[in-house]
């Protein structure tokens, strides 16, 4: 009989080990499927709750699919305008930036390294048909190009992916639970549903801190950026911190897109050194002390772990593993208690024949 059950338990660590090394292969393809279940599992309670409110499930999902595309819609409409005044700003501001090159940069180029260089229009064409190798060019334009379609490929279709499995899983839910449900092995049954239930009350932590996070970083970034002068300051701050729930791509866009409306300001390098104090302090509080104590300290990991859990996932599964650091960790935190309070019970830790 013992020897049954160590069987038993090595094949469930065998599936467990291939199924983390199917994530770590499958990591691309599953990006939209996992971005569906973390949707579907942060909007399943207002599902649940159309539902009681005499709606039937069908519609109560489309319903929260069109409140979370407006979400998503907003951030567009945040997002693309801003971008598209920096480029006007850009157009206008041209010739005023190829002046202050001029006066500024192109004596030191030459004081220190001999360069006579002019930025205008004519100096920049004749420089570049003397010297461009167009074959070499042609050959990396088709390249980016082969792999920015590609990307945009990926993202397209991601972006379609995701709804749908997001309908199907909502739509579904309750009976994929239970059918996972009726999976478990009857002897391990009830401690499989109190351990979902611990990962599930961990999870709602996790997603209540993380809110926590996003506001406070929105204000954080909006009030720094507002002080600092930037123009679309309070559209940037709330840009980066709603964006904040995917580790690093909010710091990365917010960063991006307050960078160069400081750059386009041509004001020297006072605007771009605020952007980087501002962005720097930013990334510290999101990462040293906001994650780790408002949304580790909830899920009961240390501060340590949190940022350890971070770059683990990241390295064994990419930008998917980023995105489910922190829930898989507390759900792993689940078991792991599991697993010290049977070796604190086992003979090993007690030192007793068992008597």
């Amino acid at each position: 009989m013992i020897r049954q059950d160590r069987l038993h338990a090595a094949l469930w660590i065998g599936a467990g080990l291939l199924l983390l090394w199917l994530l770590s292969q499958l990591g691309p393809i599953l990006s939209p499927f996992f971005l569906a279940a973390i949707l579907a599992y942060i909007c399943n309670p207002l599902v649940d709750r159309l539902q009681r409110a005499k709606l039937m499930r069908t519609s109560a999902t489309l319903l929260v699919l069109l409140l979370v595309g407006a979400v998503f819609a907003m951030l567009v409409l945040i997002l693309v305008p801003l971008l598209m005044d920096e480029a006007r700003i850009a157009v206008e501001s041209m010739p005023q930036g190829l002046e202050a090159l001029n006066e500024n940069l192109s004596p030191w180029l030459r004081e220190h390294f001999g360069l006579g260089v002019r930025f205008d229009a004519d100096f920049l064409r004749h420089s570049v048909m003397a010297k461009a190798d167009w074959a070499s060019i042609a050959d990396k334009l088709f390249q980016s190009l082969k792999i920015g379609g590609m990307a945009l490929f990926s993202i397209a279709a991601a972006a379609v992916l995701t709804p749908v499995a997001m309908f199907y899983l909502l739509v579904d839910w309750h009976p994929i639970l239970k059918r996972i449900e009726n999976a478990v092995p009857r002897a391990w049954h009830a401690k499989a549903m109190r351990m979902g239930a611990d990962v599930d009350a961990v999870l709602s932590q996790f997603l209540r801190g993380q809110l926590l996070v996003m506001a406070i970083l929105a204000a954080y970034y909006a009030a720094a950026l507002l002080l600092a002068g930037l123009p679309s300051a309070v559209g940037v701050g709330v840009l980066t911190g709603m964006l904040s729930f995917v580790p690093y791509v909010g710091f990365g866009t917010g960063f991006t897109v307050a960078l160069l409306v400081a750059a386009l300001k041509f004001e020297g390098w006072v605007p771009v050194i605020t952007v980087l104090v501002v962005f720097g302090i930013g990334q510290v509080l999101e990462s040293y002390i906001l994650t780790p104590r408002l949304v580790g300290h909830r899920i009961g990991l240390h501060p340590l772990a949190v940022i350890f859990a971070l770059l683990a996932f990241g390295q064994l599964f990419g930008f998917v593993g980023v995105l489910i650091a922190l829930p898989a960790s507390a759900a792993l935190l689940v078991g792991l208690r599991e697993l010290h309070a049977l070796y604190l019970a086992s003979r090993f830790y007690r030192g007793d024949d068992g008597a």
